[in-house]
């Protein structure tokens, strides 16, 4: 018998990544407080299940958003909100901030998306600051506080994000 005909193989080892691990231990933690406490195990994934189904839509706008950055590709979206963009990049980031709902650790992914493609880092500011005007909220604060301090306190809103975009850019560029 020679050496080419003895193959030594020695297993692979599949190594279990951080992601899977964490579930793993989470199902187990279940299971333990399942078999010792059955009533603070149903609450518990109640209280999952509930977050779970205020999470999806909003992740689901997220992907939406995600699939259409894909869609455009980096050359329009640079166009549209890359540095040369000029008045048409801040009205977009504004007004995409305005319109974009859900909390921020969400939208992060889809930012870093964005800034990946090319989007100048002054229109990022300006689409997380303009988050807090809110249209579905503009009756309530009406109806509260009445029109005119809605409409100075949205267009403060407006106008600082814009202040603070550019403040951010200057302090990002100087970093470089």
């Amino acid at each position: 018998m020679n050496n080419a005909e003895v193959q030594t193989t020695t297993p692979v080892k599949k190594r279990i990544s951080n992601p899977y691990k964490f579930l793993l231990v989470m199902l187990g933690i279940y299971a333990l407080v399942g078999f010792g406490k059955p009533d603070l195990a149903v609450v518990a994934l109640q209280g999952f299940a509930d977050m779970l189904l205020r999470v999806l839509p909003i992740l689901g706008v997220v992907f939406v958003f995600l699939f259409g950055i894909n869609i455009f590709g980096p050359e329009r979206i640079k166009k549209l909100l890359g540095k040369e963009s000029g008045w048409k990049g801040w009205l977009i980031a504004a007004a995409a901030g305005i319109f974009i709902s859900g909390p921020p650790y969400l939208l992060y992914p889809m930012l870093g998306e964005l800034r990946k493609q090319g989007v100048r880092d002054a229109f990022l500011g300006v689409i997380l600051y303009n988050r807090n005007v809110k249209i579905p909220f503009v009756p309530v604060m009406v109806y509260y506080f009445g029109a005119t301090y809605t409409l100075v306190l949205s267009t403060y809103i407006l106008l600082f994000a814009f202040l603070n975009g550019k403040i951010l850019e200057l302090l990002l560029a100087r970093q470089r």
